[in-house]
């Protein structure tokens, strides 16, 4: 009977002690992550084509910015990971049961909760954050390839259409011309974008998206660039309403300066770095016209009406177009106006005296730039206000797209020693009715890898011939400076 008691004891035990064990395991099963995803059976109910990363990172149901998953089934938004969180609840009612987490990178199974790793999800999270390497950067512009996004469609790498959101393609433009100055994109590209200033954090994510060959779709949304605009301009741009090209690169190039904790010296951002040249100005008041000559002679000696040199620095160059003729007789009145880049370019050559009329009095300036950098912006003026309209200046600028010498702005004695050969990279045009907030705006880009130049309007890219670019009504352009080596082996 004692005997039999005994192997009673034993068997319960082993039996508990077997029980132990599976639960053990099961424990160890569960925290072991890597052993859970070899069989996870929801991994083939991702929807790829249905992913967009390129919004704000908020919950669809609460708005919050907190803890926010990716439904990677449906491609909406949910807070939180628990029982009764917005993601749970999507998970049980819709049965959609992986999710990513936007702020970790990390992939979860809900409502199991447990974390899934598997490398088949890796270009879901480089898609959502791209990265690249300084070997990567280093021959960005030799690449002549196509890539293939997820859904098919072909597109190049950096040539990549920009949604407009509803008003939006005056900003789109710029970001696209910026995007394809090579120190400027490099420099982001490298940028980690946890953290720092919210228009240097947005603008890195948008070019290491415009420039990402692993693409799931063959365009890019701005619409968290655009909102950091509208939060740091305090509602100056918008993307609800067209604006002004030229108004807004000056104040984006401005405010990332300051953003990268830049000063009044050239080198201290990469913004001056690239764009910022020097000017001298001469300045003379002009006497009024009826006074005395004894007045004239007391005003001479007024310090206002000294002449006064100033030396400043500029990050783009306005230039003037000749007015329009007023009357346009049978043979002329289908013509359109031409002038040379290099007459409108003559107003910085310190030869040209200009009047410029206050409230007070007038001025004859002389302007003379000393130093070009090594990326020249020039904004064409093409509108004028008088007391009724706007209105604009049709005339076309006639300029080559390569090897232009711009050192007839500089004074004789210091030509021989300048060297301002430039290539156009980049074109913007107006289109449409005048004034700078009406109308549309388009931008020719240059491929470096492939030689090719494209003309971009927001979701629309297509290859241009580059003589049609110089037959457009140009607006602002982006002059890059060659290289004394590049014109050694060219010969020029």
């Amino acid at each position: 009977m004692a005997a039999s008691n005994m192997e009673t004891t034993n068997l319960l035990k082993r039996k508990l002690s077997n029980e132990n064990n599976e639960q053990a395991s099961k424990k160890i099963f569960r925290s072991n992550p890597r052993d859970k995803t070899r069989n996870c059976p929801y991994l083939d109910t991702i929807n790829r084509n249905l992913l967009d990363f390129d919004f704000e990172k908020l919950c669809s149901v609460s708005i919050s910015r907190i803890n926010v998953y990716a439904c990677l089934v449906c491609g909406k938004y949910f807070q939180g990971r628990g029982t009764n969180t917005h993601a749970y609840m999507h998970s049980v009612q819709a049965g959609h049961h992986v999710f990513l987490n936007l702020q970790t990178l990390r992939f979860y199974c809900i409502p199991d909760n447990y974390e899934i790793i598997d490398s088949s999800l890796d270009d879901i999270t480089y898609v959502l954050k791209p990265t690249f390497t300084e070997r990567e950067i280093a021959v960005l512009d030799l690449n002549d390839k196509l890539s293939r996004a997820y859904n098919g469609t072909t597109y190049m790498p950096g040539i990549v259409g920009l949604n407009n959101i509803k008003a939006n393609d005056y900003c789109n433009v710029i970001l696209q011309a910026l995007s394809h100055v090579p120190p400027l994109r490099d420099f982001f590209l490298r940028e980690d974008s946890g953290g720092g200033h919210p228009l240097v954090q947005r603008f890195g994510e948008l070019l290491r998206k415009l420039w990402n060959p692993r693409n799931f779709k063959a365009h890019v949304s701005p619409h968290e660039m655009l909102q950091a605009v509208v939060l740091c301009s305090k509602k100056a741009f918008q993307i609800t309403q067209q604006g002004d090209p030229i108004a807004f690169l000056s104040w984006f190039l401005n405010s990332l300066h300051s953003a990268l904790n830049g000063t009044k010296k050239r080198n201290s951002s990469v913004i001056y770095s690239t764009f910022q040249g020097s000017l001298r100005i001469h300045t003379r008041t002009l006497l009024p016209i009826d006074a005395t000559e004894e007045e004239k002679q007391q005003l001479m000696e007024d310090e206002d009406y000294e002449d006064k040199v100033e030396d400043t620095r500029f990050l783009y160059l306005t230039l003037d177009l000749p007015p329009p003729p007023l009357f346009k007789d049978e043979l002329t009145e289908n013509i359109i106006p031409q002038v040379p880049l290099s007459s409108i370019l003559a107003k910085f050559n310190g030869q040209q005296e200009r009047e410029y009329k206050t409230y007070k009095d007038s001025k004859m300036k002389r302007f003379q730039v000393t130093t070009l950098p090594p990326y020249l912006i020039l904004f064409i003026k093409r509108f004028t206000k008088n007391t009724f309209f706007i209105e604009k200046n049709n005339t076309i600028v006639n300029f080559p797209i390569k090897n232009v010498d711009f050192t007839e702005i500089f004074q004789p004695e210091q030509r021989d020693k300048k060297h301002a050969i430039y290539d156009l990279i980049a074109n913007i045009v107006h289109d449409g009715e005048p004034g700078p907030g009406k109308g549309t705006y388009r931008t020719h880009i240059l491929h470096r890898g492939s030689g090719k130049w494209y003309e971009m309007q927001d979701l629309h890219v297509t290859e241009i011939l580059p003589p049609m670019i110089t037959l457009s009504e140009a607006y602002i352009q982006i002059w890059e400076r060659k290289s004394e080596e590049s014109l050694s082996k060219n010969g020029s």
